[in-house]
């Protein structure tokens, strides 16, 4: 279940920096695209935190299925 929620904040950044550079050409508008990148890179880094593997090489989302079972 979490897999599929991962990947669908991998979807929403691309899409929301589809997003912003599209404000960005038709409006002109910088700060709110400026905006829309920055939780673009929110997401994706919280991503990253819970694939990245740590020093013992396991990754937080691993534990967590281990866990369930």
């Amino acid at each position: 279940m979490l897999d599929a929620v991962l990947s669908l904040l991998v979807l929403a950044a691309i899409v929301l920096v589809i997003g912003a550079f599209m404000l960005w050409r038709r409006t002109g508008n910088v700060k709110n695209a400026l905006l829309m990148v920055v939780l673009a890179v929110v997401a994706l880094v919280n991503v990253m935190i819970w694939t990245l593997p740590d020093a013992g090489g396991e990754a937080p989302l691993d534990k967590l299925e281990q866990g369930a079972r």
